[in-house]
């Protein structure tokens, strides 16, 4: 049953099919399964054959960008508070070194797969080339439920795992920050142990530090910043009124959870949240300060009791009708399944390849803007960046200049990337891609290939 290409992707997602509902629900449930064991490394090289075709790159550069340099597996074993032994796999990947020194963050997640690192390190790499900075991506992980750890068992875990590619980091090779499910803390684990292990002092082996032992003020807002910077521009040309826009946002961890307290306090109505658990919706707007508080006690959304709210899963938060969409959580949220019942005018991706290719061609279609997560979430990489140069030069910027050099290259970024989707008529991904890839192809052409 079904097949021809799968009745032709069931006339691409089913606009007036003759297809019977049956045959769409075997669609539906072989899609979802694909989805959800969906390679993201095949997903951003697939990402690259499109850029590549647009811009006609070359073929020899094209099969660079799409391997990796370097990727480390590493065995992790601890000492368990019961004294029992548990033995955890981690992983460093660095896509590209050819502009600089790899710059990428450590998720600490149950999920988390050499292949998701390798994607992630690779979308590092667009970042870094787009805002013009002088790194290259890299991404690391361990496969690992944090929530299961004591305090002492994480410290452990974090230190073993810093030593074990301790001989691929450093200020001058890799310089590893916070992601999903790490924060300061972990970051200070992990440069004292970089610095024990050497016998100085090394602040720039990490960024996203505590302010007291190097760290950048600015660094644990910047993504939501840079986000807000982002949307601002757009709404700048668009003429659209920011304040009157309705937002919902996926996610509400460090990214989701500051962007919607920036734009709740610039004004705007924040209609729903979600978390893990689910998510809250009102059209009148959500108290996202009293969310925040209840999120900070590590209580989940499900739980928090408000007559006015209505709880929602986290399907249907995405398919909201709103003004503006913020997804903030995870890859391939947004697919070929649902990416026709977005209702939405603009989505700011906050979240690492929240969108599969497939998605953005409907989306497209159905005239939606999608600010993609390489121009939209890079604040994190920029203010990073600005915390290594402030630990090299032992000198501490003010918030007002982190902030105002952080909106410059965001801003300088979006312009760039407009102006070239308006020139070619391609979307703002494909003209993000095509900045980013160019430059890296030029530093390729000029580096040459070794030996």
């Amino acid at each position: 049953m079904l097949d021809n290409k799968k009745k032709e992707q069931i006339k691409f997602i089913y606009p007036e099919t003759l297809i019977s509902q049956d045959e769409i629900e075997i669609y539906e449930k072989e899609e979802k399964e694909l989805i959800s064991e969906r390679n993201p490394f095949e997903m951003a090289k697939k990402q690259i054959d499109i850029v590549a075709k647009e811009m006609n790159l070359d073929d020899n550069i094209k099969k660079f960008l799409k391997s990796v340099e370097r990727s480390l597996i590493v065995s992790v074993p601890i000492k368990k508070d019961d004294g029992n032994l548990e033995i955890f796999e981690g992983y460093r990947v660095q896509h590209s070194t050819v502009r600089g020194p790899g710059k990428g963050g450590i998720r600490f997640a149950p999920n988390v797969n050499l292949d998701e690192v390798k994607a992630l390190a690779t979308w590092m790499t667009w970042k870094c080339s787009l805002l013009c900075l002088p790194l290259g991506g890299a991404k690391g992980g361990i496969c690992v439920d944090p929530r299961k750890l004591s305090k002492s068992e994480l410290e452990r875990l974090t230190r073993r795992y810093t030593a074990e590619i301790i001989n691929i980091i450093g200020p001058d090779m890799d310089i590893p920050a916070p992601d999903v499910n790490t924060d300061s803390q972990i970051m200070a684990w992990i440069m004292d142990t970089y610095s024990m292990n050497k016998g100085r002092a090394i602040p720039g082996v990490v960024t996203g530090k505590p302010i007291e032992i190097g760290g950048s003020v600015g660094r644990e807002t910047a993504t939501g910043m840079g986000l807000y910077f982002v949307l601002e521009a757009l709404c700048n040309k668009m003429n659209i009124d920011l304040e009157s826009q309705k937002i919902v946002v996926q996610g509400f961890g460090n990214v989701g959870g500051n962007i919607a307290k920036i734009l709740c306090e610039k004004g705007c109505k924040i209609i729903a949240v979600s978390d893990i658990s689910g998510g809250l919706f009102t059209k009148e707007g959500l108290d996202i300060i009293e969310l925040l508080d209840w999120r900070d006690k590590k209580k989940y959304l499900k739980d928090f009791q408000n007559e006015n709210y209505e709880f929602i899963n986290n399907e249907d938060i995405l398919t909201l009708e709103c003004d503006i969409l913020i997804p903030a959580a995870l890859e391939n949220q947004i697919t070929q399944l649902n990416a026709k019942k977005i209702n939405c005018k603009i989505i700011l991706e906050g979240a690492n390849g929240p969108t599969t290719p497939e998605a953005d061609i409907i989306l497209k279609n159905n005239g939606i803007i999608v600010v993609p997560d390489i121009l939209a979430n890079a604040g994190g990489v920029c203010v990073s960046y600005f915390e290594y140069i402030q630990d090299i030069h032992s000198y501490f910027w003010k918030l007002e200049r982190i902030n105002q050099e952080l909106k410059n290259i965001l801003v300088n970024a979006f312009e760039d990337v407009y102006y070239l989707s308006k020139e070619k008529n391609v979307s703002l991904r494909i003209a993000s891609y095509m900045i980013a890839i160019s430059r890296l192809a030029k530093a390729i052409e000029l580096r040459g290939i070794f030996p």
